[in-house]
């Protein structure tokens, strides 16, 4: 099925603007469940329910409140939150450029794909270019009510935009406890090295499934089929910091005879 564009823009670089399609480079496999109702089977509503009162509440007589300390409400009208909302737009504003790398992947937040929406060559140029200086443009956009900062890409001839994340929703490293506990010995730190080397390879995407949903399909149709399911339970590895020479060893002794096949 051939993709859809589910947004158009146009992309602006100085005085060279590029229309462009969007569409989304990824795709939502999460399992949804229906909630039923365990003795009739019937689907169950959800409904908003006062914590004093315990009455059942319509959606009109909900307001929205920001908390602004413990128990202190500051209440917001549908009217004063509309007027903040972005202004509606098409222009994807590219601000500079940097390095392609220089975003560390901890900004990425979703990804989406740029095709060309008329005025082909412009879109050539710029994507050509950007792969042969192997640069990244920093863009600002608005879509459907809300703003974006992202990574203007190329990859392969054709342009890409990677949402990013906002910089006070990334958590920097130093705010983490570093890690303690003792040096590594000489031969565990070799060790580990060699693992890594027997470990490389390229990377293979079809290799990684998202396991926990194909075993819940698997249970749904193994029970659509009248089956009883069989459910092999998951033991966790556990290694204790005294064996992590035992573990490295072991790693490499299964290595060597997967490679002796």
């Amino acid at each position: 099925m051939a993709a859809r564009a589910i947004w158009k823009g146009i992309v602006h670089v100085g005085t060279l603007q590029v229309p462009v399609k969007l569409y989304s480079a990824v795709q939502d496999h999460s399992i949804r469940f229906r909630l039923l109702h365990k003795t009739d089977h019937a689907p169950v509503k959800q409904q908003l329910v006062s914590s004093v009162s315990g009455d059942v509440v319509t959606y009109e007589s909900v307001r929205k409140a920001f908390p602004i300390a413990r128990g202190r409400m500051v209440m917001l009208a549908a009217e004063e939150l509309e007027k903040l909302t972005p202004e509606e737009s098409r222009d994807i504003e590219v601000a500079r450029f940097v390095d392609s790398g220089a975003i560390d992947h901890r900004w990425y937040e979703r990804a989406y794909y740029l095709g060309p929406d008329g005025n082909e060559r412009a879109y050539a140029a710029a994507a050509e270019a950007m792969e042969k200086k192997q640069k990244e443009g920093l863009a600002k956009w608005v879509m459907r009510g809300k703003s974006y900062v992202g990574a203007l890409r190329a990859e392969d001839g054709y342009l890409m935009l990677i949402a990013l994340r906002h910089a006070e929703e990334v958590i920097d490293a130093a705010a983490l406890t570093p890690p303690t506990g003792r040096p590594l010995a000489e031969r565990e730190l070799e060790m580990a090295e060699q693992l890594l080397s027997a470990l490389h390879g390229a990377f293979d995407p079809a290799q990684f499934h998202d396991e926990y949903r194909a075993r819940v399909i698997d249970l749904v149709e193994t029970k659509a089929a009248g089956k009883k399911p069989k459910i092999a339970k998951f033991q966790p590895r556990k290694t204790k910091e005294d064996q992590i020479t035992d573990a490295l060893e072991a790693s490499l002794a299964g290595m060597k005879r997967k490679a002796r096949g």
